[in-house]
């Protein structure tokens, strides 16, 4: 019975410290999506592989998205036009290279501020060589699933509706004129004329965005709560020697950080605390391996994933990542 009281204990100390930046994150996110026209930042996208890839790793500043967000985001930068090492780049380091993951990362690890600084410049590193990696495929479409690519096919031109933008990813609604519902189709067209998000009236611009902080907080509040819980069953019922002989060793660590971020797939706004209550058993190393490539990989987002891109293309990225992260990460170990 004590033992659930201080599983209960631990879950709700996460979940109190999280919400405030989760719910943080997802209101800057939807502030952009909603009030920021997006097409003048893609006109000045680099078309070079690898300032491209850089520009695509830091983009995550202007558009904070997490894991959760940041594939609608790159799906609709390759059906603009964008150049595959800024989206690739975009969509590996988004979740972390953004100032509300960088904010809670330094509150959770504010006594070890390295951890902060190693997991911005790993990931930054990460998301660029890759970017570079897939810029080699100049044209996009044998990357990407028949149906999206069917939008790229003759044009290379961003894709509008009448020369205004479709924002907003399948699966998602705008309230139009006269309050309407507006959604995109299985082929990511728009089914009736959607209207630039920045010209709709502000009262259907606030309710829009209003729906989409709820929405998007119910989907990653679960997903928090989970995660939290998962945490706290670990802490508590995994034998501690368990956890201590296989936190020491620096190559069980590091591979135990990256399966364990790969089977969790918190939320990147919230991950920091998950990791800090493995701080006490687990190698600096390791917990960084968990920050870096968590936010890369996320079972969540799969599904996601492969309607944009064909499986093969998956294998890669997710190959590269977990190759470069684990080799980052016990250089680390064995040099600091």
């Amino acid at each position: 019975m004590s033992q659930l009281q201080n599983a209960f204990t631990l879950f709700l100390s996460l979940l109190v410290e999280a919400v405030p930046f989760l719910l943080f994150g997802v209101i800057l996110s939807s502030t952009l999506l909603i009030f920021i026209d997006e097409r003048k930042l893609i006109a000045l996208m680099p078309r070079n592989a690898l300032f491209g890839a850089f520009v695509g790793s830091c983009i995550g500043f202007l558009f904070p998205v997490c894991e959760c967000g940041n594939v609608p985001v790159a799906r609709r930068l390759l059906l603009q036009g964008t150049p595959n090492a800024v989206a690739v780049s975009f969509l590996l380091a988004a979740p972390t290279i953004n100032p509300i993951v960088i904010w809670s990362t330094w509150v959770a690890f504010r006594d070890q501020p390295e951890i902060v600084v190693y997991r911005v410049i790993f990931s930054l590193f990460i998301a660029t060589v890759i970017g570079c990696v897939f810029s080699v495929q100049r044209d996009p479409r044998p990357l990407l699933q028949t149906s999206l690519a069917k939008n790229l096919q003759g044009t290379t031109k961003p894709v509008y509706k009448e020369d205004k933008p479709v924002l907003l990813q399948s699966g998602s609604f705008l309230l139009g004129n006269g309050g309407q519902t507006l959604r995109l189709d299985e082929n990511f067209a728009v089914t009736a004329v959607l209207p630039a998000v920045q010209a709709l009236p502000i009262k259907h611009r606030w309710r829009t965005f209003v729906d989409n902080v709820l929405r998007e907080f119910q989907e990653l509040g679960g997903v928090l709560v989970i995660g939290s819980a998962i945490a706290a069953c670990l802490q508590v019922f995994v034998p501690r020697e368990l956890i201590l002989n296989l936190g020491q060793d620096p190559v069980s660590s590091i591979v135990a950080m990256m399966l364990l971020a790969v089977i969790v797939s918190i939320c990147s706004t919230v991950d920091s605390f998950f990791a800090l209550s493995f701080a006490s058993s687990f190698t600096s190393s390791s917990l960084l391996a968990f920050l870096v490539f968590g936010p890369m990989i996320d079972l969540k987002a799969i599904g996601l994933l492969l309607s944009i891109f064909k499986p093969r293309m998956l294998i890669y990225l997710f190959a590269l990542a977990a190759q470069l992260t684990f080799l980052l990460t016990l250089v680390h170990s064995y040099v600091f």
